[in-house]
């Protein structure tokens, strides 16, 4: 019966982690003047590991890898050990935009200028 709830259990935990590798990474939008600011969380991720790509249809493609190696026997293994989301961008993005990352304390944060916004400068 313990062989039995084993392996039960270690099927549980391959699914735990397969749901979270569907719903993350979280991610939010919003404007901020002639930019599109998107906020992904990717805790633990290496920035090496993390790729980024926009679309002619204007789909956000993000996707992120890492090793989760744990010695010894393995009791609950949730942690994703990839991510990856596609979303639609709710603004057109310029053909040559220069899209500007950072990546810090686990969030990449990402400036997409949006097309057809100009911000005027008054002196």
């Amino acid at each position: 019966m313990e062989i039995l709830l084993s392996e039960v259990t270690k099927q549980m935990n391959s699914l735990n982690r397969q749901f979270y590798e569907r719903i993350s990474p979280p991610v939010d939008m919003y404007e901020d003047g002639n930019k599109l600011v998107v906020l992904v969380d990717l805790p633990g991720f290496d920035k090496n590991k993390i790729s980024v790509r926009i679309t002619t249809d204007g789909v956000l493609h993000i996707e992120a890898s890492r090793d989760v190696e744990m010695p010894g026997i393995k009791h609950l293994t949730q942690r994703p050990a990839r991510v990856g989301k596609d979303v639609k961008l709710p603004v057109k993005v310029p053909k040559d935009a220069e899209v500007y990352g950072k990546y810090e304390n686990g969030v990449l944060t990402l400036t997409i200028p949006i097309e057809g916004l100009a911000r005027v400068k008054i002196e």
